[in-house]
């Protein structure tokens, strides 16, 4: 009889606005450091406090695309102030940051909260060519003429 593989849970937060190749390369790393990967979409209220700027695309919309890719096995809203509060509710094992968070005072608070409660932090690696600030310095340029 073959050995049932242990569901190990993984939480990969984030706003997922402007979603490009950063974002995809985030969700498929972290789908290598679980069996059931849940991806929290931040509400539009919760990325205005977090990042001090509105989303470009709405709420709706950015849920929308997460839950259709496929290293994603649920979307689930994240509208509470504390990623403990989403542990309560979801209950995950490992969540799952972008390196540039490790060493940082955000991540080493997340550790610190994580480790109370069993919850790993596990790193996966920022795709620096592409970043949705990036994205937003490009669009605010406006339209360029070629040539």
């Amino acid at each position: 009889m073959a050995a049932v593989s242990e569901r190990i849970v993984g939480y990969a937060p984030g706003v997922y606005d402007l979603f490009h190749i950063g974002h995809l390369n985030l969700l498929r790393s972290a789908k290598e450091h679980c069996t059931y990967l849940i991806a929290g979409v931040l509400s539009d209220e919760r990325a205005f406090r977090n990042k001090g700027l509105d989303p470009v695309v709405p709420f709706d919309e950015r849920y929308a695309i997460v839950s259709c890719i496929d290293y994603v096995d649920e979307a689930v809203v994240e509208d509470v102030p504390h990623k403990l509060d989403v542990w309560e509710r979801h209950r995950f094992d490992v969540i799952i940051k972008g390196d540039d968070w490790k060493g940082t005072d955000r991540g080493d608070k997340l550790e610190q909260d994580f480790a109370s409660v069993g919850v790993t932090v596990a790193y996966v690696p920022y795709t620096p060519t592409t970043s949705t600030t990036l994205l937003r310095r490009t669009l605010a340029r406006g339209p360029q003429q070629l040539g």
